[in-house]
């Protein structure tokens, strides 16, 4: 026991050196156009499904997730049951429709239900988004695990970074999809073990973590169930607010929308959201509890003494000084997993929709052979790029500053989902009108964000309403025919129960 030792360094590079294999030997047959893209239809629903939990989750969600119960209560683990609003709502309303349109990305249904301009401009914010958000994926877990291992964060963004460009480049979505699934079962088995081993080292096991948790008020005492007022974290507001964004997140975000497209079976598209709903909620309450155990093995170690400051960093503390040599190792590299996952994912999505929804768009008519060079050039660029940035934030004093921006992309990324609730969930809403929607509803958003005291969990809920009111109201206005009454295909929900 004790720091970070050799050994554990070996087993972490190794770890990061069999990835990178693993990346490059699933995508060496050569990959062109679609296929790049969408896959080869060879890949089951299964390693989509743990594709699209690695996706949603990274590093530093699975270090605050356990920090928050370490340090408060399981209070925002009512988020997690938003999946039981998002994945019904995927299945039933969304993916049908996708299903049918055979798209090539997320926005592309927005130019068939609407026009180019949408898929245009949803494209450009989510890839402007997706850099920044990489950026401080490589960027925040280099902090946190320089702090406990003493490796610099240098290091550790160049180790992500490196390897997730390299096999995202080289072998398209299907490299992407497999390393996805070995990262999060990696991660998944990593936090299995550590809940095993601080079991065991808790007097008093499993029931102790219950009677101290409880005693202690971790759990659930302090929940407010409804807040009208929607400045405080209710449970109602976290399950709908939560259930909402991760919603929208299913089916406007290219970076999931484009798992589901690897098949048109909507069986498999269905197991995949179901699987990982499932998976999402497990492994969150495992974190959740994983926080709760660590505050009571050091409850029993120290007392009133317990380690403070900053909570996001006690999981990985623990890991470096309580378990074996070796074993730290192991769980390190599967904090390193979710990171690569997540970066991986984004390299993939950022290319796949700047030549899909952009490139092609400037250049009409771009064969395969051009595409897939386009794709592969740009996931490389901008995999350098968010690497130097990262490591320009590891080393700077505007990390806040950048992270402020990259919140307010987030924020505005987030009336995309709006939009397509809009086109999917309504028949007369036009193209002109959902523009201006758009554009009105990211004004709303910004202002309840930066200028009242709103939570942030209310925000898909505003979003959504006033997608649906500037809509109608602007469509009315203009008065143009939709083109879900012109077109033969469904565009809408109400279109497949004809």
């Amino acid at each position: 026991m004790g720091e970070f030792a050799f050994i554990d360094y070996v087993i972490l590079v190794a770890y990061l050196l069999f990835i990178l294999y693993i990346g490059i030997a699933v995508g060496k047959k050569e990959m062109k156009g679609k296929e790049f893209f969408k896959g080869d239809g060879t890949i089951p629903w299964w390693v989509t499904s743990v594709s699209l939990f690695a996706t949603l989750l990274s590093p530093i969600s699975f270090l605050s997730l356990a920090g928050n119960s370490y340090s408060g209560t399981w209070i925002l683990w009512f988020a997690q049951l938003g999946l039981i609003i998002a994945v019904p709502m995927a299945i039933i309303f969304f993916l049908p429709v996708y299903r049918n349109l055979n798209l090539d990305t997320a926005y592309h249904y927005l130019e068939i239900r609407f026009d180019k301009r949408l898929r245009v401009i949803s494209s450009a914010l989510f890839i402007i988004y997706q850099i920044g958000r990489m950026s401080i994926i490589m960027y925040l877990p280099a902090i946190a695990l320089a702090a406990v291992t003493g490796i610099r964060p240098l290091y550790i963004i160049l180790f992500m970074g490196v390897i997730a460009t390299i096999y995202s480049s080289f072998g398209g979505i299907k490299s992407v999809l497999w390393t996805d699934f070995i990262q999060g079962v990696v991660l998944i088995g990593g936090g299995v073990f550590a809940l095993i081993v601080l079991i065991f080292a808790i007097d008093g096991g499993v029931g102790e973590i219950f009677n101290t948790g409880i005693a202690n008020n971790k759990f659930f005492s302090e929940a407010i169930v409804f807040d009208p007022t929607f400045t405080r974290d209710s449970i109602l507001l976290l399950i709908i607010g939560a259930g909402l964004s991760t919603g929208f997140s299913y089916i406007s975000s290219q970076d999931m929308v484009q798992r589901y497209l690897t098949t048109n079976d909507i069986k498999q598209m269905n197991k995949m959201t179901i699987g990982n709903g499932v998976l999402s909620l497990s492994t969150a309450t495992l974190f959740f509890f994983l926080g709760t155990a660590l505050f009571v093995f050091y409850t029993q170690r120290m007392g009133a003494n317990i380690p403070g400051g900053n909570s996001d960093l006690i999981f990985a503390n623990f890991i470096v000084s309580e378990l074996p040599v070796g074993i730290s190792g192991l769980l390190i590299a599967a904090l390193f997993a979710a990171g690569q996952s997540t970066l991986s994912t984004g390299l993939n999505s950022v290319a796949t929709s700047w030549t899909l929804d952009i490139q092609q768009s400037i250049m009409p008519g771009l064969d395969d052979k051009r595409s897939t060079k386009i794709a592969r050039f740009v996931s490389a660029i901008v995999g350098v790029f968010s690497i130097l940035v990262a490591i320009i934030l590891a080393n700077s004093d505007i990390s806040s500053a950048y992270e402020w921006f990259n919140g307010l992309m987030g924020l505005v990324l987030g009336i995309v989902g709006g939009t397509f609730a809009l086109g999917v969930l309504t028949k007369k809403v036009n193209a002109d009108g959902a523009l201006v929607a758009f554009i009105a509803t990211s004004i709303v958003a910004v202002y309840v964000s930066y200028f009242t005291d709103i939570s942030l969990w209310a925000y898909s809920i505003i979003n959504l309403i006033s997608s649906f009111v500037f809509g109608y109201i602007f469509s009315v206005i203009m008065n143009k025919k939709s083109a879900a009454k012109k077109s033969k295909h469904p565009l809408t929900y109400y279109d497949l129960e004809k």
